[in-house]
């Protein structure tokens, strides 16, 4: 049994722990709340880019796509883990939705190109068998997500002609709520144009008609690289909102586990003093009765 000086330190250490628990979940907290604010600053900007497309793209034939893409070609897997643990099954289970999503289509034989960002993912990705050509490490702010969209465009672009890609999809887990997570996939490339074309039936809001003046082959070349630059942001954003999404469910349980090993350590140290008092009374009693004895 542990003797009273080592109960308090556990108790002690235990009641540290509880409030470290508790700071990390305000952090994430707060975490959260700031890519919900990145995902929001960028929908005036999203809608800009969807309305561009839809002005230029307005006349494309149905069932076309861009950019032009090698038919049957290999399939890109962008995947957005976690740098950082603590987060339960985060990364296991978008590795395993990912692996999974492609096996009861047509693209289940299809060749697999793999890029990644944060380094947890990517040891649970090679750790499955997979090849990545390019990672990635995460931010630790909003302020760090554009310049690493930036860096993994001009990666895609390599990406796309070494390996011949047709496709390319984004894996990364959506925050549902305060403390919960989805997988999710957005096919990147290539880009329908039809899903721009939805918005043409409800009415202009304004008199004139939306005109371009420089080479269509040129606005609509950057219109695309714009629209990339906001999947990948709007994926990377949500995926660290997830991922501190799964930290504070992690913490929640720890929270509860300290709680109950505290209210153990508690009662043990309450009983052991109950013993140790009792003790004391009946060698005091013993002793008085000793007393009397020889008187």
């Amino acid at each position: 049994m542990q003797d009273f000086e080592t109960l308090k330190r556990n108790i002690e250490s235990t009641r540290d722990l509880e409030s470290v628990v508790r700071t990390m979940k305000t952090l994430a907290a707060v975490s959260i709340r700031q890519y919900e604010q990145a995902v929001d600053s960028l929908e005036d900007y999203s809608n800009t880019v969807y309305c561009g497309l839809e002005m230029v793209l307005s006349k494309t034939r149905a069932h076309s796509t861009l950019p032009d893409a090698p038919a049957a070609g290999t399939i890109g897997m962008i995947l957005f883990g976690s740098d950082q643990g603590m987060c339960g099954q985060f990364n296991e289970q978008l590795e395993t939705y990912a692996a999974e999503y492609f096996v009861d289509s047509e693209l289940n034989n299809r060749n697999q190109a793999w890029m990644v960002a944060g380094s947890r993912m990517l040891g649970k990705t090679l750790d499955s068998g997979n090849v990545v050509d390019f990672d990635f490490s995460l931010p630790g702010s909003a302020t760090g997500i554009a310049p690493l969209v930036s860096e993994m465009l001009a990666k895609i672009d390599q990406w796309r002609h070494q390996r011949r890609l047709s496709e390319i999809y984004i894996f990364y887990n959506q925050r549902e709520t305060a403390s919960t997570y989805k997988p999710h996939v957005v096919q990147l490339l290539p880009v329908d144009p039809t899903k721009f074309h939805r918005k043409q039936e409800s009415p202009n809001a304004s008199r004139s008609l939306p005109l371009y003046t420089m080479n269509r082959e040129t606005l609509l070349s950057r219109l695309i690289q714009q629209y990339l630059f906001v999947s990948l942001f709007r994926a990377c954003a949500e995926s660290l909102a997830g991922e501190n999404a799964s930290r504070i469910a992690s913490m929640q349980a720890a929270e509860r586990n300290i709680k109950e090993r505290l209210l153990n350590l508690q009662a043990e140290f309450n009983q052991r003093r109950q013993t140790a008092i009792t003790e004391e009374l009946l060698d005091v009693v013993t002793g008085f009765e000793a007393l009397k004895e020889t008187e």
